[in-house]
């Protein structure tokens, strides 16, 4: 069975996957706040992400169709923005890799990171979003 059920028989596995990175991603956040010197406030940007994912995805944990259908599509609209807004920082973490000097290489780390996180969550919604559409037909 592809989805943990609930009594309405609604598909709940995205909802607690989302939360499980808003999670995730909030522990990212607090953890590059903590480990950089400066405690720049934009180290928190993964951390802020992580709360509207896990807010949406415990809102979307329900049994009418409709609302969790919104709250997971505001979901991956969010996770898909943030990866695209992050994404130039994974080819500049293999810059760092390759041992190119950034002024701040813990922010291209944690973006890096953020950036991966959120492509997978994205992929993995687009692909339950479409088996849910395949079990409707």
């Amino acid at each position: 069975m592809l989805y943990a059920r609930c009594s309405g028989g609604a598909p709940l596995r995205m909802a607690k996957t989302t939360v499980s990175f808003g999670v995730v991603l909030i522990l990212l956040g607090i953890f590059a706040f903590v480990g950089s010197r400066s405690h720049a406030p934009t180290s928190l940007i993964p951390a802020f992400v992580g709360l509207l994912l896990g807010i949406l995805g415990f809102l979307a944990i329900t049994d009418d169709a409709k609302k969790r259908m919104l709250f997971m599509h505001i979901a991956v609209t969010i996770g898909l923005l943030g990866f695209l807004g992050t994404a130039k920082s994974i080819y500049d973490s293999i810059l760092l890799l390759q041992g190119m000097q950034f002024p701040h290489p813990l922010a291209v780390k944690e973006n890096a990171a953020m950036s991966v996180l959120l492509l997978i969550y994205v992929i993995l919604c687009v692909r339950s979003f479409v088996v849910a559409r395949r079990a409707r037909a």
